[in-house]
């Protein structure tokens, strides 16, 4: 199955180097589809890809960069929401209201994996082998049942270096049971996890703090991301959608280019504390 485009370091850091962040209060993403589109992207996931509100600047998800990549003829409806798990984000009715609106040729991008490794957490957790695979396939039926296009994402890499300064993979196995489902189900992948494990090692260490949430005011985060990182991984998704051809032409645009951070918009409101993770 074709593989995502990684992001290049130079890109990265030309890109993003000069702009500003902008503290518009319009959304960067589609609660309802446009009038211009004719398809709509709705996206199903956690923290990491989720819309963020004023009072959570600069924390941002990568799906508030995603709409960037793409032509007026597609809307991007971000439902991804903070603390879920392939689970939860079930068992809350989040995947029945999105299969209560999306229509043939719309596409769902599915993207779980951070807080279903939550062991303790008997609402959130599953098992990668087996009760992860079996969540994951109601997004993939549920998808197809209505004419959709579902895709599996791989979650972004956590913020992990060893002490040579190595990047390593925190997700366990979830990453390779994803896999496995995609190829036994025909779903496109992309893999997110693979693509930012590899950007973060040519990054290092120190670098990959602009990209996670390190702020002034002493926050280190190394899971949840501030512009920066959401645009380098809302790159990796778009130039994967039009690898694997989920995204014909017409509907995509600027993916050589890293969504500058000035895309990059918190309407007002209250952001949902990220679940710890």
């Amino acid at each position: 199955m074709a593989e995502p485009m990684n992001v290049s370091r130079r890109s990265a850091l030309i890109a993003l180097g000069t702009a500003s962040l902008s503290m518009a209060v319009s959304p960067a993403f589609a609660e309802s589809p446009d009038p211009q589109a004719d398809k709509t992207l709705y996206l199903a996931g956690d923290s990491t890809a989720a819309q963020m509100h004023q009072d959570s600047i600069p924390y941002a998800g990568w799906g508030m960069g995603l709409p960037y990549y793409v032509t007026p003829r597609l809307a991007v409806s971000n439902h991804a929401v903070s603390g879920r798990s392939s689970k939860s984000f079930i068992d809350e009715g989040r995947l029945a209201a999105i299969l209560g609106m999306i229509k043939s040729g719309d596409i769902l991008v599915t993207q779980f994996g951070h807080n279903d490794q939550k062991a303790e957490d008997a609402k959130r957790y599953t098992e990668p082998w087996t009760t992860y695979k079996d969540h994951l396939r109601q997004y993939v039926d549920g998808a197809r049942s209505k004419g959709a296009v579902p895709v599996l994402a791989t979650s972004a890499e956590r913020r992990r270096f060893d002490r040579a300064g190595n990047a390593y993979s925190s997700h366990g196995e979830y990453p390779a049971a994803m896999r496995s489902l995609a190829e036994e189900m025909g779903v496109p992948l992309i893999d997110a996890q693979a693509s930012t494990l590899a950007l973060w090692q040519q990054l290092g260490p120190e670098e990959t703090k602009k990209y996670f949430l390190y702020t002034e005011d002493g926050k280190r985060d190394n899971t949840h991301f501030q512009p920066r990182g959401a645009a380098a991984i809302a790159q990796i998704a778009a130039q994967g959608l039009s690898n694997l051809n989920v995204l014909e032409n017409g509907y995509t645009r600027r993916l050589d280019e890293v969504t500058p951070l000035s895309w990059f918009t918190w309407p007002g409101g209250t952001t949902p504390p990220p679940a710890p993770l």
